[in-house]
């Protein structure tokens, strides 16, 4: 058993800085290159490209991660935990394959997948289960609208994915902090029920999943960031009972600090006390979190409960349609300029007669940030420029695409002073929104495949 694992973090989402993964890799030791790809809207754009092309739906760039850092995965410096797989682990796993035979490498790649329900989801019992946890309304008020449904598997499919020698653990969705739970429990030997053990894996996970978050990125009191350039991601440096050390690289940028990982460990957790995911229920509040020197911050301490039964489901649906526009005004009167454009606007659309559910109207400048606009003085009545953020809302997708029409005309007959008007004429795009549910563990099973 080894003294101490080190999980990087390579990706806090789809789109994080693609150099960011293999400078984990090629600047120094680590065990694991933890990648987290998937947010909740992350599975429907996912579903979305894989009606139009079966052999998409997963992340492409972690294909290209994936061959820079060969030598180092196949020689076994280093595994790779990923839900790079999206709604196609299967696919992903098999271009990673052919491309490492094509490369004259070889690897040991595991899917975990089996966490897509949607073509399953009118079998599954009980249904009352899949309400909205939100509203409690029932799914049929949605079903015909489904665009994914995805279950949270925890860590234990991939604790047996590295057990069976997986180099490559590629899952659809899973919980962002299993993909650090996992290699913990399979390098300690960590017991399930050992809940502060369970507890601790998880914490780590929740510091790491958002990528540089935790090392400078997106802080608070980011002046004392010296280099987000090249900034360093996150590393945790792990014992077996559980305390661990938050790190990055020597020679990178950007900044590990207790006040960094606290910023993190309060992002999207809830009830602090009760962090609940398919492993355990951590407690926040018994989080120590100390400074040991620098870049380096120490994390005891950290409690757990038993599991719930359940597993969330991540569901989407398609929720109507949406058109979005801006135009910028200037000097003099630029704030009222911009709110008589928004006043046409919502005219033309009801002389044309167009079924339109909602308007919204940004002013940034004075309240693009804020539902709280600043107060206009003498020092600010009189504003340099304001833009004008206009979007709809309508269940016709037509009608939007007709008001996008009249968005440009303002510009020549409207009040004057227009300078920025960009993206051509608009159109309308889908709204995809969220269903969060809950079903019960033995309703499903996670499916572990292993190959060559």
């Amino acid at each position: 058993m080894k003294k101490i694992v080190r999980i990087a973090s390579g990706q806090g989402f789809w789109g994080d800085l693609p150099i960011a993964p293999i400078q984990q890799v090629k600047k120094g030791n680590i065990d694991y290159l933890m990648m987290d790809y998937l947010a909740e809207v992350t599975m429907s754009i996912m579903q979305k490209q894989k009606l139009r092309n079966p052999n998409f739906g997963y992340a492409r760039d972690f294909v290209d991660v994936i061959k820079a850092i060969l030598p180092e995965v196949s020689s076994g410096k280093v595994k790779v935990m990923s839900n790079a797989g999206g709604v196609n682990p299967l696919e992903c796993a098999k271009v990673i394959s052919q491309l490492a035979h094509e490369a004259g490498y070889k690897v040991k790649i595991a899917v975990v997948h089996g966490d897509d329900i949607l073509d399953q989801i009118d079998h599954l019992t009980p249904s009352n289960l899949l309400d909205n946890m939100e509203t409690g309304d029932g799914l049929q008020s949605v079903r015909d609208k489904l665009l994914s449904a995805n279950i949270y598997f925890g860590a234990a499919p991939m604790v047996e994915a590295l057990k069976r020698g997986a180099q490559i653990v590629i899952t659809g969705r899973v919980t962002d902090t299993g993909l650090c739970l996992a290699p913990l429990v399979h390098e300690f030997g960590w017991d399930f029920e050992n809940y502060d053990l369970m507890a601790a894996g998880t914490v780590a996970g929740h510091i790491l999943e958002c990528g540089a978050q935790s090392s400078g990125g997106n802080y608070t009191d980011w002046k004392r960031v010296a280099d987000f350039t090249q900034i360093g991601f996150p590393i945790v440096e792990a014992q077996s009972d559980g305390s661990f050390v938050v790190t990055k690289h020597e020679g990178t940028g950007g900044f590990v600090h207790s006040s960094t990982v606290k910023e993190q460990l309060l992002y999207e957790i809830g009830d602090p006390k009760n962090y609940i995911t398919p492993d355990c229920i951590a407690d926040f509040t018994s989080i120590k979190v100390s400074d040991i020197g620098q870049n380096r911050v120490h994390v005891t301490g950290i409690k757990g409960q038993p599991a719930t039964p359940f597993y969330k489901v991540s569901a989407s649906y398609n929720d109507g349609f949406k058109l979005t526009s801006s135009l910028t005004y200037c000097w003099p009167d630029a704030l009222e300029k911009a709110q008589v454009g928004f006043e046409i606007l919502k005219a033309r659309a009801k002389n044309l007669g167009l079924s339109i559910d909602e308007f919204h109207a940004d002013y940034v400048g004075y309240s693009g940030c804020s539902e709280n606009p600043i107060q206009l003085n003498q020092t600010t009545q009189e504003l340099d420029e304001i833009q004008l953020r206009f979007s709809a809302i309508s269940n016709k997708k037509e009608d939007l695409d007709r008001l996008g029409m009249e968005i440009a005309p303002l510009i020549l007959t409207g009040p004057g002073g227009v300078t920025g008007f960009a993206g051509g004429r608009p159109k309308a795009s889908e709204i995809v929104a969220y269903w969060p549910a809950l079903i019960k563990k033995e309703a499903v099973n996670p499916i572990i495949e292993v190959m060559d």
